[in-house]
């Protein structure tokens, strides 16, 4: 189990705004399935977005406007299953898709309640300004937790004429600023401020008693999140100014691949270890096997079994409460 995971137990809207007081950041990632985010979690990641982004890193789509209410439930289920076979601590948050809350109040109510019902999420996100407090009002009154998110919001990307960098002059800043009060005092636990000037991160982050999550909005936000695939650099084309690469997954992906294409094609692979035998092999010893990026002993228990079901996985550490 991380450091960072070991400090304190579940991810609650309550423990966030505690982080905000006391002064101590909030690391969010968005993911999409059950692998990342369970390494995620068990790295101490305080919340997991599973972002409409899906459409672009996923799924290949040129804007995150495809994605459907179908897809976000598939991907927070996943998301979900993850977080709760690691520790249980990270807070899931879904996003609301392109149309599914824009045009009518009651059918915005259903999805969010889907999202929470169906897809296992624990929160809501959802883009847009003042004109979205009614909804947020409805939501947070039957239960539903909502995140904001202002600034650059890509599901209006046609209306801001692409993916630029929002609320530079002095009356689109007064803007936003306004929206952010407005969200926070109908009831958003959080904002997402994407792509502005870390002086206007800094002042809407000074002004609000909720935490600001911060992508392209500068370091004084009390967050700050980024898409799991962009940290390990998966992507090497794209290379946005807020994005810091901690990894170079493309190339050491590729490198593998390579070598496991070399050694099928050489015959050194599969080798006699990786094969079966009419007499069965000896119990004697326990062997290591790799599962899911964690260490596990078969303890000598049917090890000319297929799959890995049936080995006891080693715990990382007690589940947080």
């Amino acid at each position: 189990m991380s450091v960072h995971s070991a400090r304190r137990g579940k991810v609650t809207h309550l423990e966030l705004r505690k982080m905000k007081e006391q002064g101590e950041r909030i690391a969010m990632l968005t993911a999409y399935d059950y692998s990342f985010a369970r390494l995620c979690d068990q790295a101490g990641t305080d919340i997991l977005l599973v972002g409409d982004s899906l459409g672009m890193v996923i799924q290949g789509q040129k804007n995150t406007l495809p994605v459907t209410m179908e897809h976000m439930i598939y991907h927070c289920q996943a998301v979900a299953r993850g977080v709760e076979a690691a520790s249980g601590r990270a807070m899931v948050v879904g996003d609301l898709p392109f149309m599914s809350y824009q045009s009518d109040l009651d059918e915005a109510m259903k999805n969010a309640g889907r999202l929470i019902k169906e897809g296992q999420a624990e929160a809501v996100k959802l883009e847009g300004g003042a004109e979205y407090c009614e909804l947020v009002r409805r939501l947070t009154r039957v239960g539903i937790p909502v995140m904001g998110h202002i600034g650059l919001t890509p599901q209006s990307l046609h209306a801001l004429g692409g993916f630029k960098v929002q609320g530079r002059d002095d009356l689109a800043g007064q803007r936003l600023k306004s929206d952010a009060l407005a969200l926070a005092e109908a009831g958003c636990f959080s904002l997402v401020l994407e792509g502005i000037p870390q002086e206007l991160g800094a002042e809407i982050t000074e002004s609000l008693a909720i935490p600001t999550i911060g992508i392209g909005a500068g370091p004084e936000c009390d967050g700050q999140v980024l898409v799991i695939y962009d940290l390990l650099g998966m992507n090497e084309e794209f290379r946005p100014r807020f994005v810091k690469r901690y990894e170079n997954f493309a190339v050491r992906v590729r490198t593998a691949i390579d070598s496991y294409i070399g050694e099928v094609r050489s015959g050194a692979f599969p080798g006699p270890e990786h094969s079966f035998s009419r007499v069965e092999k000896s119990k004697d010893r326990p062997r290591a096997v790799a599962v899911g990026g964690v260490v596990a002993e078969s303890e000598g228990r049917q090890v000319d079994s297929i799959g890995v079901g049936c080995i006891p996985i080693r715990p990382l550490g007690p589940k947080a409460t």
